[in-house]
């Protein structure tokens, strides 16, 4: 299913930080804070100005962003979870991670 959001909005999938452990024990799923870190799947064109132009937007399609914890909607497409959020609600764009994972000294 191909899904593309309206306007100023963003389809997200959520990245999991790894399994959490505090001293030694492992905590169960349901006590789990959920990430707070998203890989764009798709963006809106951009918002609409009450003068019919449109502001494109600064996140695009592959993009790795940081988002509030109570941001968005939790929405499920073919089985998988995904967020839908404004574009106001992403705090930050996370650049230069797979450069840097890359690069050999």
């Amino acid at each position: 299913m191909k899904v593309r959001p309206l306007h100023d909005r963003i389809i997200v999938q959520r990245i999991d930080e790894g399994e959490q452990k505090v001293g030694g024990i492992i905590i169960p799923d349901t006590a789990k804070e959920k990430p707070q870190q998203g890989k764009v799947i798709a963006a809106g064109k951009g918002k609409v100005k009450d003068d019919g132009k449109v502001v494109p937007m600064d996140v695009k399609k592959g993009d790795l962003i940081l988002f509030g914890k109570y941001g968005g909607q939790e929405i499920k497409l073919d089985g998988e979870e995904y967020m839908i959020m404004r574009e106001e609600e992403v705090l930050g764009v996370i650049e230069g991670t797979s450069k840097s994972k890359s690069k050999k000294k």
